[in-house]
């Protein structure tokens, strides 16, 4: 049987960056960004090179966090043998010190970005920044990483949900609405399903390696039906904002038939290689969901 061919510097890189999980960093400003405007004309009063701004802030944290990760897991050996997608430092095709300094750069990268921002409206975001980093490295890096504890999940959905959305609509109002707060919570769930979706698919090589995850504490089955609670209160709390607030976010609910697939892969106890395909069809997902809310969420303004 022939051996694969060789991956190109680049194709590694882009592997190593997890490219499916993007959408995770894309629809929270997206979404903010959509429930910032006010319909006051042509451009809805958005400033849109902080638009540009908070969009490669959170992309290069998502690389960032990917990278470190990698890192991290590469390095305690928890991704020696692995399901899923190519891993860096565990595959032995780039060395740790390598990898974790691209994963450093990507945070400067983002704290370079995130702090133009911070001269443009509140000193604030900068400590959010520091935060977000902070945050970032010792999900897995660090002597207690709080993700080898069942805490990955909750990262997530404040830093990717709550954080990237409000913080995406502050960074053009300069203030906190709670109904943008709620905008938020579908975002974060569905950045946090693909994490549950990750981990359910390695609850057997976490169990071994003693990586403690939410998805190993909740159990197969347990994990499936948070997967299931998590694209239900989603498409829920989309009625709840295009009844309570615009209703042209009722757009959103265009993503439910998208995410039926990949729910009736988790239902039907798909495991391994199985489960790979549901990542994409969550991300997928969550992408549409992210256009169909924000248009909505623009054309109701």
């Amino acid at each position: 049987m022939a051996s694969p061919e060789p991956m190109s510097p680049w194709s590694l890189w882009v592997a190593g960056a997890r490219p499916k999980t993007l959408p995770a960093a894309i629809v929270p400003v997206v979404v903010g960004t959509a429930a910032a405007a006010d319909g006051s004309g042509g451009s809805n009063g958005i400033i849109w090179w902080r638009v540009a701004l908070a969009m490669l802030v959170s992309l290069s944290l998502q690389v960032a966090v990917n990278y470190a990760n990698d890192y991290s897991d590469g390095v305690r050996g928890t991704d020696d043998d692995r399901v899923g997608p190519l891993r860096l430092v565990g595959s032995g095709l780039v060395a740790p010190k390598v990898v974790k300094a691209a994963a450093f750069a990507a945070f400067g990268f983002a704290a370079v970005c995130g702090l133009v921002l911070a001269l443009a409206t509140s000193w604030w975001l900068v400590a959010v920044g520091v935060a977000c980093i902070l945050a970032g490295w010792f999900y897995t890096g660090g002597a207690n990483p709080y993700g080898y504890l069942g805490l990955g999940e909750v990262f997530v959905f404040v830093f990717f949900g709550l954080v990237a959305t409000v913080g995406s609509a502050f960074v053009q109002t300069e203030s906190v609405q709670g109904w943008v707060v709620v905008c938020a919570v579908p975002v974060g769930l569905l950045a946090t399903a693909l994490l549950v979706t990750n981990n359910l698919r390695d609850i057997p090589t976490d169990t071994e390696s003693g990586k403690r995850t939410l998805a190993v504490r909740l159990g197969d089955q347990g994990t499936r039906w948070l997967y299931m609670a998590m694209l239900a209160t989603t498409f829920l709390i989309v009625v709840a904002v295009g009844l309570g607030w615009r209703s042209a976010a009722l757009l959103g609910l265009l993503a439910f038939p998208v995410a039926v697939a990949p729910a009736r892969v988790v239902q039907s106890g798909a495991t391994g290689l199985a489960l790979v395909a549901v990542l994409a069809g969550t991300a997928r997902t969550q992408l549409v969901f992210g256009i169909t809310f924000a248009l909505g969420l623009w054309i109701g303004a």
